[in-house]
């Protein structure tokens, strides 16, 4: 069963990344605002089911406990939806899976870690993907800066790598935190760990949501809830494929990461069907490169 729930985690984050896309306007100043509020909404209704269903004992005192590292991806997201509103999600979803190459890094910068030869050979073959993608967006066949002017197109192509390094930062934390010997979230053990730090994580992007919602009524900006399904079906994708990841790497985990990895070939494929979106064919070589590279530590990851 495991392999089903990777295959569906997969499918779900890629749908998750369509909807965020479809549903994001770059003509609308709080689209993204609205994601992130819809996004909290749904993670924070999966966290009180969770309580509700679960036999753990949740101390409330974890949402602060863990609040760095919650901060971390919430921050993260909400770059990528607000880069999406510009961006073109086959763009911005390879770039924004290097996250776990740059993790990575952290561990080599911060806790001297060693890694393997074949591990620096993906993370140079995922550099070469950034260079040249970056390069692209410098040439004349981008048309972005003419577009949305000089200073929001740079702002917009930032944001995906913005998501990467604040993931990444997100993720080195999550070292520490989901460590028995060196975790400061409270009454937990090594069965309920990780359940514990993601209702920590879900509760606090709800009231992330809440209060951006009461920042918009404040700024009298409306929220017509009939009006944002494709919003709601990316975040209820989005918890959905968080649930089934559960059991995905609950079973053989060395082979499931390499397929989760296919998430942003997966965006790639639904975003020029459904979306139409078309790049230059410099630029899907580079992209292609990054998703080569992302698969090949996630493969080396597995081993």
């Amino acid at each position: 069963m495991w392999l089903v729930f990777t295959l569906v985690t997969t499918l779900l984050w890629g749908v998750a990344e369509l909807f965020y896309k479809k549903g994001s306007h770059e003509d609308k100043k709080y689209d993204h605002l609205r994601v992130c509020v819809l996004v909290g909404a749904v993670m924070g209704i999966h966290a009180i089911f969770t309580l509700l269903t679960s036999d753990i004992v949740y101390n409330p005192m974890n949402l602060v406990a863990y609040l760095p590292v919650s901060l971390c991806y919430i921050l993260s997201m909400a770059c990528s939806f607000f880069g999406i509103r510009f961006i073109e999600e086959s763009l911005a979803d390879p770039i924004e899976n290097t996250a776990g190459a740059m993790c990575s890094l952290l561990c080599v910068i911060f806790l001297g870690e060693r890694i393997a030869p074949e591990v620096w050979v993906g993370i140079a073959v995922i550099v070469i993907g950034i260079i040249g993608v970056t390069q692209m967006e410098r040439s004349s066949d981008v048309n972005r800066k003419q577009r949305l002017g000089k200073r929001l197109a740079i702002v917009a192509f930032a944001m995906p790598f913005c998501y990467a390094i604040i993931d990444a930062l997100g993720s080195f934390l999550d070292i520490f935190f989901l460590e028995m010997e060196t975790s400061p979230l409270v009454g937990v053990t090594e069965e309920s760990i990780e359940l514990v730090a993601n209702i920590s994580y879900e509760l606090t992007f709800a009231i992330c949501g809440l209060a951006l919602f009461i920042f918009m009524k404040c700024k009298g900006v409306k929220f017509e809830l009939p009006k944002q399904k494709d919003k709601m079906v990316a975040a209820v994708c989005e918890t959905a494929g968080q649930l089934t990841y559960v059991y995905a790497m609950s079973g053989n985990g060395a082979i499931a990461a390499p397929i989760l990895s296919c998430v942003c070939v997966v965006s790639l494929l639904l975003s020029r069907i459904f979306l139409k979106e078309k790049l230059t064919k410099k630029q899907y070589i580079f992209i292609g490169i990054i998703i080569v590279g992302i698969l090949m530590l996630a493969v080396l990851e597995g081993e």
